[in-house]
């Protein structure tokens, strides 16, 4: 099976996502025929079963939260149970940063027994699903425990780099052939921790990815027109930079 990316939302934060001007339903990555969801936020369950060709959530291996804002966690419940047939079959994986579960927790408790396992994410251990070997970085985002993740498998290897403001290390622990950006503000804004178009800029310059994906914009940045963004990152860097639209399916 080949390895793809498929973008079932785009949108990023709360007005992008409240006024559904783009999907918020996260990212289904499939890689040596692991299916993973990452943040499944409002609308994910719909988002997969409508999607040309269906994304059938008994086929996931696995769930990853990077964060548990609404944006990123809104459908992870029923995603839950739908990976698991409502509880009837004991399979597949979950992973997410400690307050998901223990502070204000977001994770019914019915739910916890239904998946085969439940990991916390730690920094720099990796973990597996499957044949996938992922690696967790923890970010600075806002008052909650966020987290970004280097997936590896064969010889593909892709970055997801979460919410977070930007931080002088975070351009080594992404060095990977595929970077996926959550590229929030058009400007930084003080005391709002979402990487800027300069910010993302300077990663994928110092990263040097083979391919680097734009997705989870905010109201700024659809309003500059991510695909022209796209353009002019790839024009500064001479690196193919590719801005996410919801839907997209990319090949890796």
């Amino acid at each position: 099976m080949t390895d793809y990316i498929k973008f079932l939302g785009t949108a990023g934060a709360r007005f992008a996502v409240a006024m559904q001007t783009r999907a918020s339903g996260g990212i289904w990555l499939c890689l040596s025929d692991t299916n993973i969801h990452i943040d499944p936020g409002p609308g994910a369950l719909v988002k997969a079963i409508s999607s040309k060709p269906k994304l059938d959530p008994q086929e996931l291996d696995g769930i990853i939260l990077s964060h548990k804002h609404l944006d990123h966690s809104g459908d992870v419940n029923v995603l839950i149970e739908a990976m698991t047939d409502s509880g009837r079959k004991k399979r597949g994986a979950f992973f997410c940063p400690k307050d998901c579960l223990s502070d204000d927790p977001i994770i019914f408790r019915y739910l916890r027994a239904y998946p085969e396992r439940i990991e916390i994410l730690k920094e720099g251990k990796p973990s597996r699903i499957k044949d996938v070997e992922i690696t967790p970085f923890e970010h600075i985002h806002s008052d909650v425990q966020t987290y970004g993740m280097r997936f590896a498998a064969g010889k593909t290897s892709l970055s997801y780099i979460a919410d977070t403001r930007f931080f002088p290390q975070i351009s080594s622990l992404y060095k990977t052939e595929v970077i996926i950006i959550c590229l929030l503000l058009d400007k930084a804004r003080e005391g709002v921790d979402h990487l800027c178009i300069e910010d993302t800029k300077r990663l994928i310059a110092e990263i040097s990815p083979k391919l680097a994906i734009l997705t989870h914009f905010g109201m700024t940045i659809l309003k500059r027109k991510p695909e022209t963004l796209a353009k002019e990152i790839s024009s500064l860097t001479g690196i193919k930079t590719i801005a996410a639209r919801d839907g997209m399916k990319i090949e890796i």
